[in-house]
């Protein structure tokens, strides 16, 4: 039996254990095909020899950028770690001049791209890098096909080497560099080895509510580029399931349908996309039917696990369910009983009202730099609590500093940042990896994230945001005295801002406005606000559209140090300022 120490024995043991005929499974002009076990393994041979006849050595650097999950990704993934190369995943979104920055770094020599939109900037850039050739998985003319690489690979002769390759794969070997989101400067090539992310999967798997026995269908579409992703993806095929790559994010609902998922793996932002369509279904209604499905909403809201609510709240949600819940899985393919949250918080709102509509939902907590998982809910055992991140996962220890900051020791903490021994070591202290993240451990056990030691936060997207980028920026403006950038776990970023008084006051005389001149009528005033938006839309140019500040209220008082929104020193009091303008955020986000 295939001893699972390196990333490309999980489909080997597939084969041996749980074949599957329909393992991976992409659309392709509409229609759903499937791959078996034994295909998978067969085509990824064939590109491990193909990759040997191109003269790939053990620890070349491969990209592969692809817009969409897809077979081919998988395929080429197998591929490449065989021959005791890199798999080098780039995020497709980022501009072309983060390519050329990625694949220079990585020395990258072959790139394998999804689309032209993709290959176009990848072509922008090729002649600055040391890619010899691209190779692409649609058909596109003056570019090579990947299939290329089957015929290079038809003549199993050199199956020996391949064979020969892999055994010399050591799990402490590198297996690839994914490049965390530059949002300080260029982004960081985080080093896993087979180990890491291998030991991170076998860890993880026990906490997967996958069914007994029958198909399991999985629904992805989280970037499989993404650590998050792949790291599912290597448990899925751990456990035999079937893998269906969701089309684009927008035909979720629809690819849902098709197939009926169990399973599948979602960032908070999605829920919340999901959540607000309901609603607006919801508001659409009238009558007896708008008061039954607000009820059921409400209901929701006060959902607690294990019954906890007693008996009269479960016969009620029976009803709840029957009537309105039941349709909104239906939606969602009817048979899906679990989701899998990370990369941002979830709020405990949404975890209550999908965990009610019986579509729980397992909060986890990880980084790229920990392969990911840390620690992640499970129904079973009593292993969930709303508001946490679950239980750590075997094998990892977490330890709370003495500042709250979460330190992290394990088989999955990364090698180090590539090329970059400093920047490694300022995150190590001997064995412990430090998150830059705070929290708790409570008295069950439990892990909650409280908040990031330092102020960079992420959307409920997974989209990292440095407030103190954008609020030095957006401060150059005269009519902006003091602005916080805020959105943590939340859909956008947004900002509380308190005026230059003094400025506006010169404005509103000049521009013969009749406005009151108090702080509290100045901040009201529709016609400011306008010419706050002007300010703020000119330097959102500045930033990229997911940092963009997209809402903002004006705060009816001058931020001090009696008030308590500055420090002596006079920078804000983050907490206090929130806490402060409670109002001003709930009017933004609620």
């Amino acid at each position: 039996m295939t001893e699972i120490t390196r990333l490309f024995d999980f489909p080997y043991y597939q084969l041996e254990n749980k074949p599957n005929k329909s393992a991976l499974v992409t659309k392709y002009n509409g229609k759903w095909e499937p791959m078996s076990t034994h295909e998978y393994l067969e085509k990824s041979n064939m590109v491990s020899r193909a990759l040997l006849n191109l003269g790939v050595q053990k620890n070349d650097k491969i990209a592969v950028i692809s817009s969409t999950n897809r077979t081919e990704w998988n395929i080429m993934d197998i591929g490449i770690l065989q021959v005791g190369a890199q798999n080098i995943p780039i995020y497709p979104t980022i501009c072309a001049e983060d390519y050329e920055y990625v694949l220079n770094h990585s020395g990258s020599i072959y790139c394998f791209v999804s689309d032209e939109e993709v290959l176009e900037k990848v072509r922008k850039v090729q002649a600055n890098t040391g890619i010899k050739e691209v190779y692409s998985f649609n058909h596109i003319e003056g570019c090579k096909h990947y299939s290329e690489l089957f015929e290079l690979g038809k003549d199993p002769s050199n199956q020996p080497e391949v064979e020969e390759r892999k055994n010399a794969v050591k799990p402490e070997d590198l297996a690839t560099i994914i490049y965390t989101s530059g949002t300080t400067g260029k982004p960081k090539g985080v080093m896993l080895s087979h180990w890491n992310i291998t030991s991170n999967v076998l860890d993880s798997s026990p906490r997967v509510p996958l069914p007994p026995s029958g198909e399991t269908r999985i629904l992805s579409f989280l970037p499989i580029c993404h650590i998050f992703e792949r790291v599912l993806i290597y448990i899925y095929q751990y456990a035999g399931t079937s893998i269906y790559y969701a089309e684009a994010i927008d035909k979720i609902g629809d690819n849902a349908k098709e197939i009926k998922p169990n399973l599948m793996s979602v960032v908070p932002r999605l829920l919340e996309k999901v959540f607000d369509k309901i609603m607006l279904k919801g508001e659409e209604l009238t009558g007896i039917k708008k008061a039954l499905f607000f009820w059921a909403v409400k209901l929701g809201e006060q959902w607690e696990p294990y019954g906890a609510n007693g008996t009269w709240y479960e016969f009620k949600l029976k009803i709840a369910n029957k009537l309105i819940f039941s349709k909104w899985r239906e939606a969602l393919g009817g048979e899906l009983t679990t989701m899998v949250s990370g990369s941002a918080a979830l709020q405990p709102r949404l975890a209550r009202i999908f965990g009610a509509a019986k579509m729980r939902v397992m909060e986890g907590y990880g980084l790229t730099e920990t392969s990911p998982v840390v620690s992640v809910g499970m129904y079973a055992n009593a292993h969930y609590k709303v508001g946490t991140v679950g239980k750590p996962i075997a094998n990892v220890e977490v330890k709370i500093a003495d500042d709250g900051e979460v330190l992290i020791k394990g088989p999955n903490v990364m090698l180090g940042y590539y090329k970059d021994a400093e920047k490694t070591n300022e995150v190590m202290t001997g064995d412990y990896f430090h998150t830059g993240d705070k929290g708790i451990i409570d008295e069950d056990g439990f892990l909650k994230i409280t908040g990031r030691k330092k102020e960079m936060f992420k959307t409920s997207g997974g989209k990292y945001i440095i407030p103190p980028l954008l609020e030095n920026d957006m401060k150059q403006s005269l009519f902006i005295e003091q602005i916080m950038v805020i959105g943590e776990g939340e859909k956008m970023p947004a900002a509380l801002i308190q005026p230059n008084f003094e400025f506006v006051r010169d404005w509103i005389k000049l521009k013969g406005h009749d406005i009151g001149t108090s702080e509290a009528e100045i901040a009201k005033s529709d016609i400011v606000i306008q010419r706050f938006q002007k300010e703020i839309d000119k330097y959102n140019a500045h930033f990229g559209k997911w940092e963009q500040i997209k809402r903002f209220e004006l705060t009816p008082d001058i931020w001090s140090i009696d008030g308590g929104q500055l420090t002596p020193t006079l920078k804000m009091k983050r907490s206090v300022i929130k806490e402060i303008y409670q109002d001003l955020y709930d009017k933004i986000y609620r």
